[in-house]
């Protein structure tokens, strides 16, 4: 983002605008904002914005903001390979798989060793079918997952077929357990954080997520929402 738009021309014909997502946003707020930007700064009364590839509320790092003809490559760069930081938290888990919901179940962890979540992290490294959350964005009759999952309903997804090409343990402070991943598209971090308590004969969670790279695009080179308008603004 370095080469910042210039004119109203220049975000109609489109950018890749990347966006250091903050905590408790959805992504669907960060592209409103992004839109709302735009639209007051050049009395627009329309501009098509739009997101590639969703982060959760409680997950923060980069989140890439397409606006006017760039939004037909949306499909195209949610489908790269993606890496992220984070931290699994066992002893208990969650309907959500993170902290989005309240505990339904606890674990002792006293009898896990560091050896023993080395080994098993080492399990995930590869092709697999992964099951998603109930709380997620997946369409269960036409209605999102976690729709029907708030209203109590009853929830039958299908497992995504996904590769994880890395999962490394980087540090180990029980419960908690900090590591990195690189995966691609459809692959559920959450998921791979209750999965890995499962392995282990415990539970999990997910408790911090960040996203660092998408394909090619760095967090480095993304811009705060602050940033972005001080960036309009001066335009």
């Amino acid at each position: 983002m370095d080469n910042f738009p210039e004119t109203v021309e220049d975000f109609l014909d489109g950018q890749i605008l990347l966006i250091n997502k903050p905590l408790g946003w959805t992504s669907f707020d960060v592209v409103k904002k992004i839109k709302n930007l735009i639209r007051t700064k050049y009395s627009l009364k329309k501009i098509k914005v739009g997101h590639a590839g969703t982060l959760d509320p409680l997950a923060t790092g980069l989140l890439i903001v397409c606006t006017g003809k760039f939004t037909k490559l949306i499909s195209k760069i949610q489908g790269q390979e993606k890496n992220y930081t984070g931290t699994i938290t066992l002893g208990g888990t969650t309907p959500s798989y993170d902290l989005e919901t309240e505990f339904e179940n606890t674990f002792d962890v006293s009898e896990i060793t560091e050896e023993i979540l080395h080994q098993t992290a080492k399990q995930f490294v590869g092709e697999q079918d992964q099951m998603p959350p109930i709380f997620s964005a997946k369409k269960v009759d036409g209605e999102k997952a976690y729709v029907v999952a708030r209203k109590g309903g009853e929830i039958n997804l299908k497992t995504n077929r996904v590769t994880i090409k890395e999962f490394e343990l980087t540090k180990i402070d029980l419960p908690n357990v900090e590591f990195k991943a690189s995966v691609t598209k459809g692959t559920y971090i959450r998921s791979l954080a209750y999965d890995f308590g499962k392995a282990l004969n415990n539970g999990a969670h997910l408790s911090v997520l960040r996203r660092t790279v998408i394909g090619d695009f760095k967090i480095e080179d993304a811009k705060s929402i602050d940033g972005f308008l001080k960036k309009l603004v001066t335009k």
